[in-house]
């Protein structure tokens, strides 16, 4: 019996990638052909969106290491047992970073596109703000895989802690390449 529900649980981890894989490949399409535009856009109060997304970003970073340690917290591998209330706060904090992810990539998306080659003016498009754009749809492919894994009863055990390795050390790449970045460039955002 445990042999035939371990053959079922297989390819879910597949068809979770490949999943992500085509969210990924859309977001990155719709962000090819959209036109950037601020129309259906907020600043939440900051002067600029980039602001704004700034600072969701620093959020969603530091609550990504949170989630991290919560993780390692809820399966013992920080040397002490987890309270009960953790297993509830790890869903909840989860759950709050997909949504200010989905959020912040509407806006990137929405007001940046996924610019390659030369910009209208004639400037080149960095490599920074290619590799940020590509990893930001990954992670949005990521994210569709992390839901499949926490979701899925049958999904091998090794696929929830990949899924969410995935996510996170994308997650921290495009934080890196956007808003630590832009800190360390032009300094905090003011509201």
């Amino acid at each position: 019996m445990a042999e035939t529900s371990a053959r079922k649980g297989k390819p879910i981890p597949l068809i979770a990638l490949a999943a992500g894989a085509v969210v990924a490949l859309l977001v990155g399409v719709v962000g090819k052909a959209h036109d950037p535009s601020l129309d259906g856009t907020t600043t939440l109060g900051f002067q600029t969106v980039v602001d704004m997304k700034v600072v969701l970003s620093m959020v969603i970073g530091v609550l990504a290491v949170l989630q991290v340690i919560g993780a390692l917290w809820i399966y013992g591998r920080l040397g002490i047992d987890a309270p009960s209330w953790v297993g509830k706060a790890h869903r909840f904090s989860g759950t709050f970073v997909l949504v200010l992810t989905g959020f912040v990539a509407y806006h990137c998306l929405w007001t940046q596109g996924l610019p390659t080659g030369t910009l209208e003016n004639g400037e080149d498009v960095s490599t920074r703000t290619v590799v940020h754009g590509v990893l930001g749809c990954a992670v949005l492919g990521a994210a569709v895989v992390k839901v499949v894994a926490v979701r899925s009863r049958r999904a091998p055990g090794w696929f929830l802690p990949m899924a969410g390795t995935l996510l996170f050390s994308l997650l921290a790449i495009s934080v890196l390449t956007s808003a630590v970045w832009y800190v360390g460039e032009q300094g905090w955002p003011t509201p």
